[in-house]
């Protein structure tokens, strides 16, 4: 089964529930909530090489920083989706 949508911004993702269903997926977002740090293990973890580098550019900003703030907001929009989803 793969969890499939679409962030406020326009990022479309494609995930395999394996990945959503990781415990240590769980451990680095349970990190993130007080390390800020935890955000690339979170995103490693649950996007693969590919998606990570189309989330990556599609948060690009014009003179090539991949901001962190925006990385962060995709990634909890991608959560918010799943919730809204699962609540439907």
């Amino acid at each position: 089964m793969m969890f499939t949508g679409k962030t406020k911004s326009g990022f479309t993702y494609c995930i395999p529930e394996k990945r959503i269903q990781n415990m240590e997926l769980l451990d680095a977002l349970t990190e993130l909530e007080t390390n800020g740090a935890a955000l690339p293990k979170v995103v490693n973890l649950l996007l693969d090489a590919n998606a990570k580098q189309k989330l990556y550019d599609h948060v690009r900003d014009e003179d090539g920083t991949v901001p962190v703030k925006a990385v962060a907001t995709e990634i909890y929009d991608i959560f918010q989706n799943g919730r809204q989803a699962k609540n439907s």
